[in-house]
């Protein structure tokens, strides 16, 4: 399911909070993004629509409940992404996020030794016959496959 940024404001203080009114769903993002209560039930009523929320009541009140995880979300956002900007190949994903600038070492680090668990995770799977997902090592750079890091990219002043 995909969520344009309008609806992922809206769902972000649902999932930390969830079941809320409209009243609550504005409190927490109307003043910030400068909408009014109608344009959060709009909002309300379009994610209800989507199958993404569900509308329960309490006395006179509505509440809404996310029908869709956060990480559901996330993970159909980053398909999403992958398909338009990387050709749905998650490897150039993969390559991208080693040559971003914004990356902080310890990101790198991070990322590094989540690909070498999975790595390790899949070489126990190839041994003891069972299968795996694909291997995310497909999915590293050539220069980090060998072994080297990256060549780091020096930014330049526009």
């Amino acid at each position: 399911m995909r969520f344009s940024d309008t609806e992922w404001t809206v769902l972000l203080p649902l999932w930390e909070r969830a079941p809320a009114t409209a009243r609550e769903v504005h409190a927490a993002v109307g003043d910030a993004n400068d909408w009014s209560y109608s344009t959060v039930r709009t909002l309300l009523a379009r994610l209800v629509q989507k199958g993404a929320l569900a509308e329960g009541r309490r006395g006179n009140q509505v509440l809404y409940t996310p029908l869709v995880t956060r990480t559901e979300a996330q993970r159909s956002a980053l398909h999403s992404l992958v398909e338009r900007a990387f050709g749905g190949r998650f490897g150039s994903l993969v390559q991208h996020l080693f040559e971003a600038e914004r990356l902080s070492p310890a990101e790198r680090r991070e990322l590094e030794r989540a690909l070498d668990d999975a790595s390790l995770e899949e070489s126990s799977h190839e041994s003891s016959g069972t299968s795996a997902a694909p291997s995310p090592r497909a999915a590293t750079p050539p220069s980090r496959a060998s072994g080297q890091r990256p060549a780091r990219r020096r930014r330049t002043s526009r």
